[in-house]
């Protein structure tokens, strides 16, 4: 690594931890939505201690180290900033660094569901025909949420090369991400360029659940840093996946589709070995047409 891959290394968050908001109203009961916007959805008891809960696991996880602090980022929603509440009460404020509120990683817009029996009918059918294209009526698709995910990240970025997060190199900086299930998977699907079959077959996020990307030696994100093999099978990942994450963990910045031929593989299928064979079958396919002429 050279002296400039060490500096940007250097500057970048050691881990980003996406985490899900507690259990809310509209999780015990979705007749809530019929009632009360969906951004105004409170936390349940259970989900204020859950997003205590979720305090302390992130203060063991970050805490390696005597030098450390965290960075927040919320969606807008009352039980993703209920949670953030909850889950500051396990840290000083000096571990503290700041928090901003981003309405990108807000929650899929579901529309305009106030008839309980016709969300349910809607959910259905998204379980049919895909969870990534379909788009609920007046609503968003999880594409939809993929776009404007795919907005922050380029801020987050920004923020990170810009210095705006008061990095001090001697220090670890730790962003957390609170946001909703869709939301966190499609930021993993964005980051991973996991495709739309691959995120198909993830599972969502339990309610105040972590899922941690800590950065390798070599400058890559991986969840199999802090995350077992059984947990990753568990989220819907599949061995290639798992594989990719496992290369990640230890991998050189930029060599990923030198080190990924599965990737390459699922969209163009068998590649022949070199040119040479390539132009040996093509010859003996124009030599066999020619023959029947």
């Amino acid at each position: 690594m050279d002296k400039h891959s060490k500096a940007c290394h250097r500057s970048l968050p050691k881990r980003i931890i996406l985490v899900r908001h507690g259990e809310s109203q509209g999780n015990l009961d979705m007749a809530a939505y019929t009632t009360t916007p969906d951004y105004r959805i409170p936390l349940t008891r259970l989900g204020v201690e859950q997003a205590r809960t979720a305090g302390e696991k992130i203060k063991v996880v970050v805490s390696e180290g005597e030098r450390w602090k965290v960075y927040f980022y919320v969606s807008p929603y009352e039980r993703t900033r209920a949670t953030l509440r909850e889950i500051g009460r396990a840290f000083s404020r000096g571990r503290i660094i700041g928090a901003r509120e981003e309405c990108r990683i807000r929650e899929q817009d579901f529309g305009n569901f106030q008839v309980e029996e016709r969300m349910k009918a809607i959910k259905q059918t998204r379980e049919r025909f895909g969870r990534f294209f379909f788009r609920f009526p007046e609503g968003e698709s999880a594409a939809d949420v993929f776009d404007r995910v795919a907005s922050f990240m380029e801020s987050l970025w920004r923020d990170i090369e810009m210095r705006r997060l008061e990095q001090d190199e001697s220090m670890d900086l730790n962003m957390v991400i609170v946001s909703h299930g869709l939301t966190s998977r499609v930021f993993l699907m964005k980051w991973f360029k996991w495709t739309v079959e691959q995120f198909e077959m993830l599972s969502n996020l339990d309610n105040c659940e972590l899922r941690v990307m800590q950065l390798g030696p070599g400058g890559e994100y991986s969840l199999a840093i802090h995350h077992s093999r059984e947990e990753l099978q568990r989220w819907g990942l599949s061995p290639e996946m798992i594989a990719d994450q496992q290369w990640r963990a230890s991998a050189t910045h930029g060599s990923w589709y030198d080190n990924c031929p599965w990737h390459l593989d699922s969209f163009f299928g068998r590649f022949h070995d070199s040119e040479s064979s390539s132009s040996s079958e093509e010859e003996e396919e124009s030599s066999h047409n020619h023959s029947g002429d």
